[in-house]
């Protein structure tokens, strides 16, 4: 299975970005609204970063608990992981155990397609394991006698 079977069977294939001089309040206020827990940080149409909650949190502890009036820019990860849509999905779930994310940035090129969450890659990888689980049921079923 590929990041891109994992992008076809997401409920909402919009990506959720924010411009580098907005404000934190906007970043969470715009989380909050779509109920996501990371925005892509764009540049026009240039992926310039990527903020999550957690960054969020850890702006909040690194600046003595006030980041409201804090820009995008000074607290989003300005190199993000990224994945490409032939990846595989027990590649995208190595890296993101590995470095410690909970969301994927998926890229065709230069071009941001996607964004996925360790939720989409559990919910991919119980599929195929629910697909993979029934092709056997049905193997043993008609198993010759």
């Amino acid at each position: 299975m590929f990041i891109r079977d994992v992008l076809s069977v997401k409920s909402s294939g919009e990506i959720f970005g924010i411009e580098p001089g907005a404000t934190i309040a906007e970043a969470v206020g715009r989380m909050v609204e779509h109920d996501i827990g990371s925005l892509a940080v764009m540049d026009g149409d240039v992926l310039v970063g990527f903020i999550t909650e957690r960054d969020v949190m850890r702006g909040l502890q690194s600046r003595g608990g006030s980041v409201v009036d804090a820009r995008v820019s000074d607290i989003m990860v300005k190199e993000p992981v990224a994945a490409n849509l032939d990846d595989s999905v027990d590649y995208a779930r190595d890296v993101m155990t590995k470095e410690r994310i909970s969301h994927l940035i998926v890229m065709d090129g230069e071009k941001l397609v996607g964004v996925i969450s360790f939720h989409d890659v559990a919910k991919a990888a119980l599929k195929k394991i629910n697909y993979e689980n029934a092709l056997l049921k049905r193997y043993i079923k008609h198993w010759p006698e």
